[in-house]
């Protein structure tokens, strides 16, 4: 059984459902996700990302405002902490640095960033961490604001191995998304390999960044099994090997109770299989 750390259900284009979520949602259950974490980007659309979920309990939510949202309503960390309160909340988040999109003055971009951790840390859940050309402030932010408290993740990861020890060393996980199977991946490939197993999660970031054989097309929760199968055979492991690793890591870091369906006991029982 495999678990999306991360992904945009609000954004998905349902058209090959039927435009029925529901249906959406039942299938990629049936196809093996057993759960999927859908992660907030604003807090103006929040109530109807949250409304969206709501009936199934296989979904659970972030909250928190990303980066590149610059015409929006500006959280607070006491509103962060009341609305991380909601027991579906599992994380705040998706915060950090994105200095690709955006320019200028990026003062506004780091104050989000600690508010962010600042509630996560208050609220005791772990932060869901995005960072793209700004890793240096990144780092030192989470470091200066004591984010190893909480840890979390660094999600869809893209830098380098010294970026990743210093993120591990600071308790946070790494999560790989359908960019590992990218041709031009190679630095983020290498990374994959060395990444402590009890850290390693995996992720859609659907709608976007769809894995090979579906890139170019728009990505779904469902495809997180090709990032899955890549990674084992990065790692010499077999398919089933990553998806019980992943999925416990994600219990683990999210204190999500593990589903009735999923045998703890399977690992020791598993046949190599490095083409997996």
């Amino acid at each position: 059984m495999l678990v999306d750390s991360h992904c945009h259900l609000d954004r998905l284009d349902l058209s090959p459902y039927e435009h029925d979520f529901g249906r959406c949602v039942r299938e990629t259950l049936a196809g093996g996700v057993q759960h999927l974490l859908c992660v907030s980007i604003n807090l103006e659309k929040y109530s109807f990302m949250r409304d969206l979920v709501d009936d199934f309990p296989e979904i659970s939510v972030s909250v928190g405002v990303h980066p590149n949202e610059e015409s929006c309503q500006e959280p607070s960390a006491d509103q962060l902490v009341e609305m991380a309160k909601d027991p579906r909340v599992i994380a705040i988040g998706e915060t950090g640095l994105d200095y690709f999109r955006s320019e200028g003055d990026l003062s506004w971009q780091q104050n989000r960033f600690r508010t962010h951790i600042r509630a996560a840390i208050k609220a005791g859940k772990p932060l869901i961490i995005h960072a793209r050309e700004a890793k240096a402030d990144t780092l030192r932010i989470l470091k200066e604001e004591r984010a190893e408290r909480v840890g979390g993740v660094l999600h869809c990861f893209t830098e380098d191995w010294d970026t990743a020890k210093v993120a591990l060393d600071m308790n946070f996980y790494i999560s790989l998304s359908g960019i590992l199977t990218f041709r031009n991946a190679e630095q983020i490939q290498e990374v994959a390999k060395k990444v402590p197993e009890h850290r390693l999660l995996i992720e859609t970031d659907s709608p976007y960044l769809a894995p090979i054989p579906m890139r170019g097309k728009p990505n779904y929760p469902a495809y997180v099994r090709y990032v899955a199968e890549f990674l084992a055979h990065l790692r010499g492991a077999s398919f089933p090997q990553i998806a019980d690793i992943t999925t416990r890591n994600f219990h683990t870091l999210f204190s999500v109770p593990i589903s009735p369906g999923f045998d703890s006991s399977r690992r020791k029982h598993l046949i190599y299989n490095r083409s997996a």
